[in-house]
């Protein structure tokens, strides 16, 4: 049996694990969590390759201009677009900020890049079985690549794997989506600006529906349909959507679908555990870092994770921060439950929501960064009496088993000219 003996064990190479590891290793000042000053040895746990390891997967997220993962980013815009049900455009110019896209796999060969460097960090391909508490620390088994047994010892435990099943909760609706990386015949697109939501899809009855556009070039872009719903749809209802989408509302004539992905995020106002066990700490989206009212998730678990690391270098090696904080929370369940009730119409929602709130300040809002005052001036920008009435409800609902968790994102490469004029899904 292959052993392993660290300070830190991290199980998982998603945003959440490699955050972690990046954070510990590249830190000068990282000491032990027991006070001392030698760096902490860290050993990450990924799947290898095979069924037990993601697709690639794409990450969006904003910050300032200047960022430490910048090698890794595919593209990044300076303005945003909502597009209203009527046709109306809200948006503008972002500031300081940048909305950013990162490509898994590019952000885990930058990381692997520089954790390579480090003499103190172990990478071990081996998919993790088993987590429990030994008398000198946790104890994580594996089975490796090429099928042998595994054990990784380590003082502490963070587990980025996703939950078996949703913890309970009053209200979860599901973000599920399909995207097309596209490329056209003729310069479309501009490349400064994003579409983060496009409302002039069919909308369904319960819910809402809304395209995505991310431009890479001129004539290259990832174009998505998104609902929010309690259910996903059918492959071929995504693609019936995306080709009305691509065809018949942005009208971007022939073109080439050069690559897919698809996915289902839950969004709940569940509260997740963040102790599994002695020792075990939970990080990431199975920690609650996915935002309930947007599914965003990849700044939260980086900031998440950089609290982690400042807690270790005080010697608070149990402490791991909330990614969110108790207001947003309550006030994204507020959101999901008037959604979900139907007492206030997505499209008009966000619209509303866009039209009446600067770019830059929103953005700050969506990742938490915005104060008491702040708030307050974006919750009176939407509708006030169904917030509410859904506020002074929900401390009265029961909290309900939400079924299993989905958080999978699927990937296809597909290529092909696209055939526009199907009928928009039901």
């Amino acid at each position: 049996m292959r052993e392993t003996d660290a300070d830190v064990v991290i199980i998982g190479g998603g945003a959440s694990g490699l955050s972690l590891a990046h954070a510990l290793a590249t830190s000068d000042d990282t000491g032990r969590h027991t006070g001392g000053s030698d760096r902490l040895s860290v050993a990450l746990v990924e799947a290898p390759e095979g069924p037990s390891r993601p697709a690639e997967r794409t990450w969006c997220f904003w910050e300032e201009a200047a960022g430490e993962f910048d090698a890794a980013v595919t593209a990044s815009w300076r303005r945003i677009r909502v597009h209203g049900s009527d046709g109306q455009v809200f948006g503008g110019d972002l500031g300081p900020l940048r909305y950013k896209m990162i490509r898994s796999a590019g952000f885990e060969r930058l990381v692997h890049t520089r954790l390579s460097e480090l003499d103190h960090v172990r990478l071990l391909r081996a998919t993790a079985h088993e987590v429990r508490a030994t008398a000198d620390g946790t104890e994580v088994r594996c089975t490796t690549a090429d099928g042998l047994p595994a054990r990784v010892r380590g003082r502490i435990v963070y587990d980025s794997r996703p939950l078996p099943s949703l913890p309970p909760a009053r209200t979860t609706l599901l973000q599920h989506f399909r995207g097309w990386f596209v490329r056209t015949r003729q310069p479309v697109f501009d490349p400064e600006v994003a579409d983060l939501m496009d409302f002039r899809v069919p909308q369904p009855p319960h819910g809402l529906a809304f395209g995505y556009v991310l431009p890479l070039g001129p004539r290259d872009a990832l174009v998505e349909y998104t609902r929010f719903s309690r259910a996903p749809l059918s492959r071929e209802s995504y693609d019936r959507a995306l080709r009305h989408y691509t065809a018949d509302v942005l009208e971007l004539g022939e073109l080439e679908i050069r690559d897919a992905e698809q996915g289902v995020i839950p969004m709940t106002d569940a509260h997740f555990p963040r102790r599994a066990g002695a020792g075990v700490f939970r990080i990431g989206a199975a920690s609650g870092a996915t935002r309930p009212a947007t599914g965003y998730t990849f700044s939260a678990a980086r900031r998440q994770t950089r609290g982690i690391a400042a807690a270790l270098r005080a010697g608070r090696g149990d402490a791991v921060p909330a990614p969110w904080s108790r207001r947003a929370m309550a006030m994204d369940a507020v959101m999901l439950r008037a959604l979900d009730t139907g007492r206030v119409e997505g499209p008009q929602f966000f619209s509303t929501l866009f039209r009446r709130t600067p770019p830059e300040r929103l953005l700050r809002f969506l990742d938490g960064r915005t104060g008491l005052f702040e708030d307050l001036r974006i919750g009176f920008a939407v509708p006030m009496w169904p917030m509410l009435r859904t506020a002074l409800e929900l401390p009265f609902l029961p909290r309900r088993p939400a079924g299993a968790s989905r958080t999978a994102v699927a990937q296809a490469p597909v290529t092909g000219v696209l055939l526009p004029h199907d009928p928009p899904p039901p």
